[in-house]
């Protein structure tokens, strides 16, 4: 059986323009508006993060995205180039460092969502 994400919701205060900042710093297309209320991220062929607006209280996300070691430097250069802080641990203060060992940075966006790019996964056994 073969399973694959296909979208999720991203609750914001300002979903256009978190959109936008995330889709710029990825470099990937997104639109002010898509199927229903939402403003969607399109993070490749098989994944959508659509952003919606709520006044209501959202739990804070954390989402990463593994790329390859070329990717990662563009982004992390994007990062810079916008003044976005980033650490290298998931929690603390933005030491502007990247966690060598994964080859892991993390930035948190407006709402608060904690994003993170990673070239190495430690979330998976070597096969």
């Amino acid at each position: 059986m073969t399973i694959h994400l296909d979208h999720t919701i991203v609750p914001s205060r300002t979903a256009i323009a978190s959109a936008r900042l995330l889709a710029e710093l990825l470099d990937v297309p997104w639109a002010k508006s898509g199927a229903g209320p939402f403003s969607p991220v399109y993070v490749n062929d098989g994944l959508t993060l659509d952003f919606q607006d709520t006044d209501e209280a959202f739990p804070i996300y954390h989402f990463c995205f593994r790329v390859s070691p070329q990717d990662f430097d563009a982004i992390l250069g994007r990062i810079k180039a916008a003044g976005i802080g980033y650490r290298s641990t998931p929690d603390g203060a933005m030491d502007m460092r990247i966690n060598k060992r994964y080859g892991n940075i993390y930035w948190d966006e407006p709402d608060g969502h904690r994003w993170e790019i990673l070239t190495v996964s430690y979330a998976r056994q070597v096969k």
